[in-house]
């Protein structure tokens, strides 16, 4: 069976109405990212910060997987298919999906700020003054800007292995996710869905379906049925 290595980016969710934060000159929901996306913004206002990211969590439970999400699903009728998410969100866990590595963390996990290792998951609000049994103040379970991206790691691995590259709704800009292709092996062929087109220029074998997730995933599950012969 084939393996699919997906990487999946914030346009596969904005399709399901979660904003991201590059869609209005670097701001998020109003806020400069620096205020809350970075640990010094959490050290100046965890006030602030642990609000925003409730607001993020009450947003995505509302949300619905769209056809893109679900197309990804229909994939692994056919296909060994791993996704790799730069989003937050669980909307690929909810359409179906049985392989997704998120590189970014998960809006319904919080962490101690002492242990990072102690993670708990969570659909409610959470607060300054909340604490992990070990004292610390819990926060969310996501990578912000200046932290390390433990999951980089595991990522590579996973897309050393694919014999089909599929690149979603990333413009493919913030590293290290964007450097993930180029751990493919040599000759991959590779499939970029986006409206935008994102340039791979330093890559062979790339194909651009340009057009949203939710109408290229489709698109792309009748190529790939077209070359593997799969009625």
């Amino acid at each position: 069976m084939k393996r699919i290595i997906v990487l999946t980016g914030a346009g596969i969710s904005a399709e399901s109405g979660l904003k991201t934060f590059r869609g209005s000159n670097g701001l998020w929901e109003g806020h400069d990212v620096t205020e809350v996306a970075s640990p010094q913004g959490f050290a100046k206002n965890p006030d602030l910060v642990l609000r925003f990211y409730n607001e993020r969590r009450a947003q995505a439970l509302q949300a619905h997987p769209n056809a893109g999400h679900l197309g990804l699903v229909e994939l692994e009728k056919h296909f060994e298919v791993h996704i790799i998410t730069q989003n937050i969100d669980d909307l690929h866990e909810r359409a179906g999906s049985s392989n997704v590595l998120h590189l970014h963390g998960e809006i319904r996990k919080v962490r101690s700020t002492t242990d990072p290792s102690y993670i708990i998951e969570t659909d409610g609000d959470i607060h300054v003054g909340d604490l992990a049994p070990d004292g610390g103040q819990l926060r969310p379970h996501i990578v912000w800007f200046g932290e390390q991206v433990p999951m980089i790691v595991p990522a590579a691995q996973l897309m050393s292995m694919a014999d089909i590259a599929v690149v979603v709704g990333t413009s493919l800009v913030v590293y290290p996710a964007a450097g993930l292709l180029d751990y493919a092996p040599s000759g991959t062929p590779i499939f970029v869905v986006d409206p935008h087109k994102p340039q791979i220029s330093h890559l062979p074998n790339v194909e651009y379906i340009v057009e949203p997730a939710s109408s290229g995933i489709p698109l792309l599950i009748e190529k790939l049925f077209q070359e593997h012969k799969i009625q």
